[in-house]
């Protein structure tokens, strides 16, 4: 027999064999809900049997681009749907969400980073963080402490009257009134946000 004939006899052995697993074997006669029980295997699928049986490998369909990206894990913080997205002005560089909990870096209109989770001072207190539009006033570095907290606030990035920043701190304790930041996500907004950026905190 040539090493095709043996290869083509294993599969329809391995196929038959799998098939009668499959519907459960009564003298015969399949169970009279079986059918329900039995699926139809897709063509790849169907192909991968077929070369297990005969002891290859199957490459099977190359993933796209779009597919890779798709099933790369995202983080856990949901994406700001498009009326919260507009209303945040084009011309900002940076939105701050206050309902939502959420802040984000854009380029004319189009998310650069984030968003990004955050934590404001608690609403209808002195401490709130406000809302409006705001610009860019100084950035404090790394190392920098509160002088009137006496507390460290790294990377800070001041941009509202009343000493209001975006800074690295808790995310589950409200601010004094700044935008708390992850550390990582304080950095980047202490190095992407220079003097006179416009920041809406909505």
């Amino acid at each position: 027999m040539a090493s095709g004939d043996y290869r083509l006899t294993a599969v329809l052995a391995f196929m038959l064999v799998a098939g009668t697993t499959a519907v459960g074997w009564h003298g015969g006669h399949t169970p009279g809900n079986a059918a329900s029980r039995v699926r139809q295997l897709p063509l790849a699928e169907q192909a991968n049997v077929r070369a297990a049986a005969i002891g290859v490998s199957s490459p099977g369909p190359r993933p796209t681009p779009d597919a890779v990206a798709a099933s790369t894990p995202t983080p856990s913080t949901p994406r700001p749907g498009p009326t919260t997205r507009s209303s945040c002005p084009a011309a900002a560089t940076a939105c701050v969400d206050l309902n939502d909990h959420l802040t984000w870096l854009q380029s004319d209109g189009r998310i650069t980073y984030g968003p990004v989770s955050m934590e404001p001072g608690p609403p209808g207190t002195q401490q709130a963080t406000p809302r409006g539009t705001f610009h860019v006033q100084w950035r404090a570095g790394a190392n920098y402490i509160s002088t009137e907290y006496h507390v460290p606030i790294p990377y800070a990035v001041f941009f509202a009257p009343g000493g209001v920043a975006f800074h690295g701190g808790s995310l589950t304790t409200p601010s004094h009134g700044c935008v708390h930041l992850d550390i990582g996500s304080a950095r980047y907004y202490h190095d992407h946000l220079p003097t006179g950026a416009e920041v809406v905190v909505f």
